[in-house]
């Protein structure tokens, strides 16, 4: 049935306040949100081997809790494998999620929580937003043209369980699709019964289902990962001869997964899929962590869900601290993972407006720098 306009707007607006407040005092949000992870991590014994349960300030929390890589975690992580969930959680993993780059040729294993899942809800924030401002609650009417990776692609031994293992978004879209107000198509589980393949030939046959069940749908909303959805464009035009604006007019593409989506690939993405609005969203496999609010190319920190810090060239400090133009390696408190380093550069414009600009490499800020200067963008937003 339609929405009605001015119900919506009162339930966005109620979804959406929590992130509003947070932006508006990120110092008390980000107070507030460390002392409900500790919370949590005083339920763990790594939390109470830190001694979670007595911290009281951000410095004392620095001290206790050292800043760890995944490297630093990963012993964890196989204890928790092998059964030891509370080394970490508090509560028993959902799901195991796998990183699509390597870390010293290996994937990245990370465990999602429910409570974690309920969490990453937060990746609608952009939609919700842009129907909340612009109105256009006729997004609603359609669907969610669903490209995510396989929510399973395969299985590992460990402690005498079998446990499956699949992307995060494809974890997130089969948990969580049932609480947002959208309809995903294909459904997520039509995705994972053609298999977790990297191949070329399976991703050939994933956006195969998805021409195949949305060919007769009104897609209003694109969503996913930015390098999928532009060689789903491509995909279609090589076998099909059409590209997805001859097919569907949606109204917004909400992407992550690639460094300045909106500054760098919005002309290759809009002679795909037509003049449609594009919102970038900054998330990883541990969490999802920000998104872009409005009209300006970078993305606003989810205060109200992590914990954020940055290691900067004049040392430690909280991201809400850093100044325009001023770049760090961000260090996220998740539910799962205090104090973690990520591997990301983020670099901060003016707030509350911030881009990941790649990964910790030493090549990153030329290269970053390049192309500003080949687009003549020149850290405009």
């Amino acid at each position: 049935m339609p929405i009605d306009p001015v119900a919506g707007k009162q339930m966005l607006g109620a979804l959406l306040q929590p992130w509003f407040d947070a932006v508006a005092d990120p110092a008390a949000a980000q107070e507030a949100i460390l002392q409900t992870l500790l919370l949590d991590y005083a339920q763990t014994r790594y939390g109470r081997d830190h001694g979670a349960a007595n911290i009281g300030t951000i410095a004392d929390y620095r001290r206790a809790f050292p800043a760890q890589t995944y490297e630093d975690f990963k012993p964890l992580i196989d204890r928790i494998m092998a059964g030891e969930e509370d080394l970490l959680l508090k509560e028993e993993p959902v799901g195991w999620a796998i990183t699509r780059g390597t870390t010293k040729g290996e994937s990245k294993f990370i465990p999602m929580t429910e409570t974690d899942l309920r969490q990453r809800i937060s990746a609608g924030r952009a939609m919700m937003n842009y129907v909340y401002t612009t109105g256009r609650f006729d997004l609603f009417d359609g669907v969610n043209l669903n490209l995510n990776f396989p929510s399973v692609v395969g299985t590992v031994q460990a402690g005498g369980r079998e446990i499956e293992y699949g992307y995060s978004s494809g974890i997130y879209a089969r948990h969580v699709s049932r609480m947002t107000p959208i309809r995903s198509v294909p459904a997520q589980e039509e995705i994972d019964a053609l298999g977790g393949g990297k191949t070329i030939s399976a991703w050939n046959r994933r956006f195969e289902l998805a021409l195949e069940k949305c060919r007769d749908e009104n897609v209003t909303l694109v969503g996913g990962v930015n390098t999928t959805v532009t060689e789903f464009g491509r995909y279609l035009h090589r076998e099909h001869k059409q590209w997805p604006k001859d097919l569907w007019q949606p109204q917004i593409m909400t992407l992550g997964s690639s460094p300045g989506i909106n500054t760098y690939h919005p002309a290759a993405l809009r002679a795909m899929y037509g003049p449609v609005e594009i919102r970038e969203i900054y998330g990883a496999t541990e969490g999802m962590f920000g998104q872009q609010r409005d009209e300006k190319r970078a993305w606003v920190p989810n205060y109200d869900l992590f914990f954020f810090e940055v290691e900067t060239k004049s040392g430690v400090k909280m991201l809400h601290e850093m100044k325009p133009g001023e770049q760090g390696k961000l260090i996220v408190s998740t539910l799962i993972l205090p104090r973690y380093q990520i591997g990301d550069i983020i670099r901060a414009f003016q707030p509350p407006y911030f881009r990941c600009i790649g990964r910790d490499l030493w090549w990153t800020s030329l290269n970053y720098a390049w192309k500003e200067f080949m687009t003549l963008n020149l850290g405009r937003l």
